[in-house]
């Protein structure tokens, strides 16, 4: 690798044609980029960054439950693991209607992570698009794409060039298990990775389902952890301004580390390697091994992982709270993160798990396919009637918040 140059933005490093040809129709300046912020460097500096809890309006309720729009403008839709992960062809998210930005919403939610390539999408409307869904982060302390705050530049070789070297034995970034901006009053909703170049090989990101994590646990185990507070820590450290001698210190915040999404109602586990520090209420000995078999449960499990091969041009959005990621050494290219906040983490007990929640979508549609379901309400639980001429009549009671509207009402 060349020295550093100081005078260029890239420090010398040669912009890959794809990502300068995708600058300039985004009327872009090359030379300018990438643009840096004024890092801050003291504790109540970052505090201050979106200290204010703020209403998170999530776009997926308002989806129609079958995405009719989405999948029907799609050419083809695969499911890559049953757990997690779906690919869509032949659909531009720069396209979008706010029909089908809705079912995407609501697509992310459920699958947890959606795969689009060959995506013709310059910065703006990448970050036209994260707007869409939330208040687009903007990164105090890594490169941005200029007069683009919040599409952040993730180039290891540029942070190689800087000084922020990385190995094998110590990744750093995303190649360990981790959670978007936990560190954050309120976590991030939809995060969009696009790289416009990938290398040769390696690269290759996995994603692991929160919310078949959670299923994994024991009845009794789920006991323990619903409801309990964790500490979540900042990736990068701070200066006490009071107390600079004291050596660099870490932005942290309280989250429930079985959180609950906004629209599907399903419980997903929250913590990750990289940024949970405890979970109050217990000793460290206890929390270091309720913690540690957490990780586990994601880290071991490939049945509830998905791996991405990128392609130039590929986008993968995620939401990151309910599936934390990894990224395999070897991008060296450029590539574009967008995150969109989303609200505070519940900790709503009245919810379902995602396997009670399908299965009884599925009970469901079986008797609305053979016989005749009737809707009643009794103390907030669902009575489905099936009947039929030969077989005389099956009443089966089921907890309403396990079964979907879109089932019922259609």
């Amino acid at each position: 690798m060349p020295p550093p140059d100081a005078t260029s933005p890239t420090l010398g490093l040669t912009l890959p044609e794809r990502t300068r040809d995708k600058l300039i129709r985004g009327g872009i300046d090359p030379t300018a980029y990438p643009t840096r912020p004024q890092k801050p460097q003291f504790l109540d500096e970052v505090y201050k960054i979106r200290g204010e809890p703020w209403e998170h309006d999530d776009r997926g309720k308002y989806a129609d439950p079958e995405k009719k729009a989405l999948f029907g403008a799609a050419t083809k839709v695969t499911h890559l693991a049953r757990h997690i992960g779906t690919e869509l062809e032949g659909v531009q998210l720069s396209k979008l209607t706010g029909q089908q930005k809705d079912e995407l919403a609501l697509l992310i939610a459920e699958r947890s992570v959606v795969f689009l390539r060959d995506q013709d999408i310059t910065p703006p409307e990448q970050l036209a698009l994260g707007a869409y869904y939330g208040v687009v982060e903007v990164h105090p302390q890594v490169p941005q794409v200029p007069g683009n705050p919040g599409v952040t530049v993730m180039w290891p070789d540029l942070a190689i060039a800087e000084g922020r070297n990385a190995n094998f034995r110590q990744p750093g970034g995303a190649s360990g298990w981790h959670t978007d901006l936990v560190h954050e009053l309120q976590p991030a909703g939809v995060t969009h990775l696009h790289n416009d170049t990938v290398p040769e090989y390696g690269g290759d990101t996995l994603w692991a389902s929160g919310y078949s994590a959670y299923d994994k646990l024991s009845p009794e185990f789920r006991k323990i952890i619903d409801g309990k507070l964790g500490v979540f820590r900042s990736a990068h450290p701070y200066l006490d301004r009071d107390h600079p001698e004291a050596g660099p210190k870490y932005l942290e915040r309280v989250h429930p580390i079985v959180r609950v999404h906004p629209v599907t109602g399903w419980k997903s586990l929250f913590v990750n390697r990289a940024m949970t520090v405890r979970i109050l209420g217990f000793d460290k000995a206890e929390s270091d091994l309720i913690l540690n078999y957490l990780y586990d449960v994601y880290e071991r499990n490939v049945d509830i992982q998905c791996r991405f091969k990128w392609t130039p041009g590929a986008s993968a959005l995620c939401r990151t709270t309910v599936s934390p990621s990894i990224s395999q050494a070897g991008i060296t290219k450029a590539r574009k993160r967008g995150t969109a906040l989303a609200s505070p983490l519940s900790l709503r007990n009245r919810t379902s798990t995602r396997t009670l929640s399908l299965a009884a979508k599925r009970l469901v549609s079986i008797l609305l396919r053979v016989g005749r379901v009737a809707r009643a309400r009794t103390k907030g639980r669902l009575r489905l009637e099936h009947r039929s001429v030969d077989k005389g009549c099956a009443v089966v009671d089921w907890p309403e918040r396990h079964v979907s509207n879109n089932v019922l009402y259609r």
